[in-house]
């Protein structure tokens, strides 16, 4: 990956601004003495702040004054590869305690929305969520025990649903920090939550996540495609309508993949033409409960079969038929990258695993450094590349610390 460019003043401030903690313009800007808009002005180039603003604002981002005037480069933050301890502190109930009124549950569901459109649309989604999900989730839990004999049934179950979402988004966090015992732990409070709140919806949600926990870990199929077998007969009682459908389909993609898991090849594909196929065209391209569940969804998890089937030239032929533009998360797209790189390291095209191996680091380096797959073909090209590519992959090989 490209060296970070030089930035000026107020670019550094935003770098600075966004890395540590992401806090908002207002936030910054008001404990600064200075509005939102001229704070907006200083990081877009149009105002120089004065060296008594440019204290103030260091001070605030916990940066030295030095840090925003320098000519290098901002240092990258090298992500951690793990759950962040503040975070499992959190869902272990060891957080700062609440003794304020409970956030309502308007407020609520915004910073739970917001932290969704982090985590799949962000390059540097872990660096970005982690500060946010600790306070997060003590609101949550919070909100949840003060609702929990409320006298307004709809405040109890909006708060029950915003922490349904929450824990489906610490489920994906959670897997993809390595850490399985807090992704099964979060699966299950979100299956509790959209129970206490009778919502058919979220409660196939719940059982999607937990599918995706259960494929995570070795022999686990079997459970995932019951999870996910258990919660589509639930289904059936909810009124027909493009969220059913939706809930539908990835629940099908659940079980597609537990049956290519276990090498039934033609169960999964034929799961995938008659079930999941005519669900994405009634439910069309959706994100409902943050499935990404579509035409072009399920396109992706037909390259998946032929990946783990091993047949690369078929699955080579569905990746050009592929748009993944019109997808709006990018962990699937980073999937769908990291499986096309794997089929053309099973064809030893080393200049296409190349090629693909950049376009993930580009996509996401901290989703490259967490991918053992990603990192494994890395270490294969080290010890068979040619010349010609050999300092790209070196220098590939160093970005993720690969000896």
């Amino acid at each position: 990956m490209a060296e970070s460019p030089k930035l000026p003043i107020g670019g550094r401030i935003r770098h600075y601004r966004k890395l540590h903690g992401n806090r908002s313009l207002a936030a910054v800007a008001g404990l600064c003495g200075i509005s939102e808009r001229y704070l907006s002005m200083v990081e877009n180039g149009k105002r120089t702040p004065s060296p008594k603003l440019l204290a103030r604002i260091a001070a605030e981002l916990d940066v030295p004054v030095a840090a925003l005037l320098s000519d290098d480069p901002p240092a990258k933050a090298t992500p951690s590869l793990s759950t962040a301890p503040d975070v499992a502190k959190a869902l272990m109930g060891y957080g700062s305690t609440r003794s304020a009124p409970a956030v309502g549950p308007a407020e609520l569901r915004e910073r739970v929305e917001g932290a969704w459109r982090i985590w799949q649309a962000s390059a540097e989604r872990f660096t970005e969520i982690e500060p946010l999900l600790p306070e997060l989730i003590a609101d949550i839990e919070h909100s949840v025990r003060a609702h929990r004999t409320s006298s307004d049934p709809t405040a109890r179950r909006d708060v029950l649903r915003a922490a349904a979402d929450l824990y489906g988004l610490l489920r994906s966090y959670c897997r993809r920090s390595g850490r399985l015992d807090l992704s099964l732990m979060v699966a299950d409070r979100a299956r509790r939550a959209a129970e206490d709140a009778d919502d058919p919806i979220r409660l196939a949600a719940a059982h999607w996540n937990l599918g995706h926990c259960l494929l995570s870990q070795p022999g686990g199929a079997q459970e995932a495609d019951d999870a996910a077998r258990i919660a589509i007969d639930e289904l059936r009682a909810v009124p027909d309508g493009a969220d059913k459908a939706a809930m539908h389909g990835a629940l099908e993609l659940v079980r597609v993949v537990a049956e290519a898991q276990t090498k039934k090849w033609w169960d999964a594909r034929a799961r995938l033409l008659k079930k999941a196929t005519p669900l994405g065209k009634k439910a069309g391209e959706s994100n409902i409960m943050w499935t990404v569940f579509g035409p072009t969804n399920i396109h992706l998890h037909a390259l998946s079969i032929e990946m783990l089937a091993g047949d690369s030239a078929e699955g080579l032929r569905l990746a050009d038929e592929v748009d993944i533009s019109r997808l709006p998360s990018r962990e699937r797209q980073f999937t769908f990258t990291l499986d096309l790189a794997r089929c053309c390291d099973l064809r030893r095209d080393d200049a296409a695993v190349l090629v693909h191996l950049l376009d993930l680091e580009k996509l996401s380096s901290e989703d490259m450094a967490r991918s053992s797959l990603a990192v494994d073909m890395v270490a294969g090209l080290l010890h068979r590349v040619r010349p010609t590519y050999r300092r790209q992959v070196s220098n590939l090989a160093d970005r993720l610390g690969i000896t």
